[in-house]
C-alpha cells in the first residue's frame, strides 16, 4: 500500500528497490515495537499483583492501582502527602516532553488523542514519553521504596 500511495509516479525500473525498502523498514519497525512493548510490560510486572493479561496494549499501570477512600487519621495525610511529594519530585526529574505527556495524560486526565494535538505530535509519540515517563517514575519510586 505504501508503494502505490506514495510512490505511483516513480519509474517502474525503481519500484522494486522501493518495495525492497518499504518491506525492510516495516518489517523492523515491527520488530522494534515488539521489543519495546516486551520491555514496557516486563518492567511494569513487578509493580502488578495478580496475572492479569500484560501483554495488552492498553494496559496501564496507573490505571491498575487500588483507589482508597479518604481517611481522617493524621499518619494516613502524611503518608499520602509524603507520597505526593516523592511524585513530585520524581516528576521534576523528567526531561521536557516526558513530563508534559505524562501530566496532560494521567494528572490532567486527557484523551490520547487530546494530549498528541496539545502536544502537537502523533498518538504514538505521546504512547512512547509516557511509556518512558512511567518506567523512569516506577524505577525512581521503586528506589526510594515505595511499593505500589
Amino acid at each position: 500500500m505504501k508503494l502505490a500511495t506514495k510512490y505511483a509516479a516513480k519509474p517502474i525500473e525503481e519500484l522494486p528497490l522501493l518495495f525492497q525498502r518499504i518491506l525492510q523498514n516495516t518489517i523492523r519497525d515491527y520488530y522494534r515495537r515488539q521489543k519495546i512493548r516486551s520491555l514496557w510490560t516486563s518492567l511494569f510486572s513487578s509493580f502488578t499483583p495478580d496475572d492479569r493479561d500484560k501483554n495488552h496494549e492498553d494496559f496501564d499501570i496507573l490505571e491498575t492501582l487500588p483507589i482508597k477512600q479518604e481517611s481522617n487519621d493524621p499518619s494516613t495525610q502524611l503518608e499520602k502527602a509524603q507520597l505526593i511529594q516523592l511524585i513530585e519530585e520524581a516528576i521534576k526529574t523528567l526531561p521536557l516532553r516526558q513530563r508534559e505527556a505524562f501530566i496532560l495524560r494521567y494528572w490532567e486526565e486527557m484523551s490520547l488523542a487530546e494530549t498528541a494535538i496539545i502536544m502537537n505530535c502523533s498518538e504514538g509519540s505521546v504512547k512512547t514519553h509516557c511509556s518512558r515517563a512511567t518506567h523512569t517514575l516506577a524505577t525512581i519510586l521503586k528506589a526510594k521504596g515505595v511499593e505500589l
